[in-house]
């Protein structure tokens, strides 16, 4: 009797004490759940020990990536119906130590159990990072963070992010098919230019410079001299390649170099866009005062980084398990309060502060868009793992960017001198 989908329906809904939103198709070909809504794929009975074992968004995770859960629909829709099962119960919700004391729910977990089957559960995927927690952020544990991350191909990424090559969010003139993800990015890195002022003949240190975009634009657009730093060597070795092809060795230098390692300031500008989100609230005051060192009096500094919303307890918060075990390990995201007070404590003076959360969701689906329409060659690129990462990534991304769940602002400040005198004009946002 095929049965599996039924039974696991009624488990989990006495489980999460909920309807469970999203029909279900099990390995035994058995259905059950809303019809028309979208079908999350139970392809074998790995899937339930695996999220026996870790329940919660780290099982699912393990699950997906692993290939033993998949979709059927449209992803956005489905992750917003789990996420109200899973992401967004809120403070008050049961915890499940607190579940488990209901005679019903211990039952449902027995049920589960047995549903699942006696083998223990595989281990985790390869794609998932595993380390001590020991030593975060120092300079050797950065480099292992910003390799896993960046180091996947230039290929994939060429896929994921078009002909442009930024993987930040870009700035959108008007919403998609009006424009393109291309421009929208040109957009951003002229934003940038524009805020910092750049002229002929100053000197741009890029923070995080990934691929080179953002060192070829200014140089090429407003005859700079950069000096990019990455810690990734496929990034450094693709985006010098693009230096030479646009003819610009002569103004253009691309280090692997840790931030915290140049001393060759000081610069007119910089720009750091999308690098402090991998820094660590230890870190910030010092990432915070190695840039003001860097710069030169009346010197800016361009800071473009995600933020997320305050928690009842800040001591409890923590990067998401997906997110810190497949995606950015080490990763912190921050208040836009803390980075802006953490800049200042560095001896900068914060002169705006712009929020472009909804370009970022634009940007994202554009990603998605991008890697689904070119799936099979992205899986022979990168693995199904890795694929399947980044695409359940980028969508639960764009919509926590959709919900204001997650906010990403651009902060310009200033080493403003002794005298006072930031060299903005008196109405400084003319870059709209």
């Amino acid at each position: 009797m095929r049965d599996a989908a039924p039974r696991l329906k009624s488990l989990v809904e006495q489980v999460v004490g909920a309807p469970l939103p999203l029909r279900i198709r099990a390995w035994d070909g058995s259905q059950a759940g809303p019809p028309g809504a979208p079908v999350l794929v139970v392809r074998n009975r790995r899937a339930l020990r695996r999220l026996l074992w870790k329940p919660g968004e780290l099982g699912l995770a393990r699950a997906w990536v692993a290939g033993d859960l998949g979709l059927e629909g449209d992803l956005y829709t489905a992750l917003e119906a789990i996420s109200g099962l899973v992401w967004q119960r809120g403070e008050d919700a049961p915890t499940l130590a607190r579940s488990l004391r209901d005679p019903g729910v211990r039952s449902a977990v027995r049920g589960l159990v047995a549903l699942a089957g006696p083998p223990l559960p595989p281990g985790p995927p390869p794609e998932e990072v595993r380390r001590p927690r020991r030593g975060l952020h120092t300079k050797r544990s950065d480099r292992r963070a910003i390799s896993h991350h960046y180091d996947v191909g230039n290929d994939f990424y060429e896929i994921v992010l078009g002909p442009s090559m930024v993987y930040s969010c870009a700035y959108w003139p008007a919403p998609p098919p009006r424009a393109t993800l291309e421009q929208a990015q040109h957009d951003k890195l002229e934003l940038v230019c524009r805020k910092l002022a750049l002229t002929s003949g100053q000197r741009l240190l890029d923070v995080g410079c990934g691929w080179g975009s953002m060192a070829v634009h200014a140089a090429r657009e407003h005859g700079v001299s950069v000096v990019g730093v990455t810690l990734s060597q496929q990034q450094a070795g693709y985006a010098r390649k693009r230096v030479a092809e646009e003819g610009l060795t002569d103004r253009v230098e691309i280090r692997v170099q840790d931030y915290r390692d140049v001393t060759d300031g000081p610069y007119d500008a910089i720009s750091s866009i999308g690098m402090a989100e991998h820094v660590g609230s230890p870190r910030y005051l010092e990432y915070a005062t190695a840039l003001h060192r860097l710069l030169k009096p009346g010197g800016r500094l361009l800071n473009h980084q995600i933020a997320r919303r305050p928690q009842r307890d800040e001591t409890e918060y923590e990067l998401t398990p997906f997110i810190d075990a497949y995606v950015f390990p080490d990763g912190e995201l921050a208040l836009v309060g803390t980075t802006v007070s953490l800049l200042e404590r560095a001896g900068l003076e914060t002169r705006d502060v712009e929020s472009i959360r909804e370009h970022y969701a634009l940007t994202l689906r554009r990603w998605v868009a991008n890697l689904e329409a070119d799936w099979d060659r992205a899986v022979s690129l990168a693995g199904p793992g890795r694929a399947r990462v980044w695409r359940l990534y980028m969508a639960a991304s764009a919509l926590a960017f959709e919900r204001n769940r997650l906010g990403v602002n651009q902060v310009l400040a200033v080493k403003t001198p002794g005298s006072g005198a930031s060299g903005l004009p008196l109405r400084a946002r003319t870059w709209n």
